[in-house]
C-alpha cells in the first residue's frame, strides 16, 4: 500500500543530517552527498540502490578536488546528460575553525566519476554590491531546483550570513542555464587567438603586412554578427598606430611590451597564447599545472 511507510536502511551508529540528495530514476540510484555528523562536516559521496538495498562509496572524503565541506549543500541532477551540479552553501574552513559563506558549482559527471569547479564566488561586501545585479551573492539554506527539460536551474532565497546582520533573509529570484561551446567554436576560438598572436608579432615589423593580416586572415576567425567580437576586431587596429613602448594598459591587444626581436619576449608571448590555448582541454592532454619546485622537499 501506498500509505504505509517502510524503513529501507537505518544506520544509527553513523547518522548524518543536512545531507544532499537526489535520485537517477533511470538507474535507480540515489546519490547521496556531504552533510554533517556532530560538529564534523563530510565531504563523502555515495549511491544508494533503492530496489537491490544496496549501497557503493563513490568518495570517502579524502579526495581534493570535490565540494568543500560545508553546511546546506544543494544538487540537482541531469538523468539525460549523467550529470550531478551541487551549489554549496556555507563552507567549513578547517584551518581558520570558522564558517565561510562562499558559492561554488560543481559539476559530477557520473559517467566519468569527475568532479569539476565551473564557479565560484568569494567575495566582501563590497564587490558584492558591485555584483549584485550581475549574479546572486554568496548564500546558504537556500532552495535549488531544476528543470532536466529546458536546462534551467531556478534559485531562491537564502541566508547570506552576513555578521552585522544575522536576522537578514533573501527573497531574491534567479535562473542559471549553463552554455557549452561546440567543437566548432572551440576551434574557431583557438583560431582565433593563433592569429591574434600572429597578427601582434607582425604589428612591430611590419604595419602594412599587419593590416592586410587584419583584413583578411584575422577577419575570417571573427563572427561578425557578434556586436562584442566586431568591437574588438575593430580596436585591433588601432595598435598599428601604437609605439612599442605604449602603457600596456593602453594596449588594445593586451599584449606584453617589450623588445620583438628579442627571443626571449617571443618566448613569453608565446608561451602565454600556449597556456591560455591549453584551458580549452581536459588535465591529461596538458601539462601539470603546479611547479616542479614545488615537488622537490627541502
Amino acid at each position: 500500500s501506498y500509505s504505509l511507510w517502510l524503513q529501507a536502511y537505518c544506520a544509527c551508529r553513523h547518522s548524518h543530517f543536512l545531507r544532499a540528495y537526489t535520485l537517477h530514476q533511470k538507474s535507480r540510484l540515489l546519490y547521496i552527498f556531504a552533510g554533517q555528523r556532530s560538529k564534523e562536516y563530510l565531504t563523502d559521496f555515495f549511491t544508494y540502490n533503492v530496489d537491490t538495498d544496496q549501497m557503493n562509496i563513490l568518495c570517502d572524503g579524502q579526495k581534493v578536488e570535490v565540494p568543500a565541506a560545508g553546511f546546506t549543500q544543494r544538487a540537482t541532477i541531469d538523468p539525460e546528460l549523467n550529470e550531478i551540479h551541487v551549489l554549496s552553501g556555507s563552507n567549513k574552513d578547517k584551518e581558520k575553525r570558522e564558517d565561510n559563506v562562499k558559492n561554488s558549482f560543481w559539476i559530477y559527471d557520473i559517467n566519468q566519476n569527475k568532479w569539476s569547479c565551473i564557479y565560484h564566488s568569494d567575495y566582501g561586501q563590497q564587490a558584492a554590491s558591485k555584483q549584485s545585479m550581475q549574479e546572486p551573492c554568496p548564500r546558504f539554506a537556500h532552495q535549488l531546483v531544476y528543470d532536466h527539460v529546458k536546462k534551467v536551474h531556478y534559485l531562491f532565497g537564502g541566508n547570506p550570513g552576513r555578521p552585522n546582520s544575522p536576522k537578514v533573509r533573501l527573497d531574491d529570484f534567479w535562473s542559471l542555464q549553463l552554455c557549452r561551446p561546440s567543437k566548432e567554436q572551440l576551434l574557431r576560438r583557438c583560431r582565433q587567438l593563433v592569429r591574434q598572436h600572429c597578427f601582434r608579432e607582425i604589428t612591430f615589423e611590419n604595419p602594412l603586412a599587419a593590416l592586410q593580416y587584419l583584413q583578411t586572415e584575422l577577419a575570417d576567425t571573427v563572427d561578425h554578427s557578434n556586436i562584442e567580437e566586431e568591437r574588438q576586431f575593430q580596436l585591433q587596429a588601432s595598435s598599428l598606430f601604437k609605439r612599442p613602448d605604449t602603457d600596456p594598459d593602453e594596449m588594445t591587444t593586451a599584449a606584453p611590451l617589450g623588445d620583438v626581436g628579442d627571443p626571449d619576449y617571443k618566448f613569453h608571448l608565446r608561451t602565454s597564447l600556449f597556456d591560455t590555448i591549453v584551458e580549452f582541454f581536459p588535465e591529461s592532454m596538458t601539462q601539470p599545472k603546479g611547479n616542479l619546485v614545488d615537488l622537490v622537499l627541502l
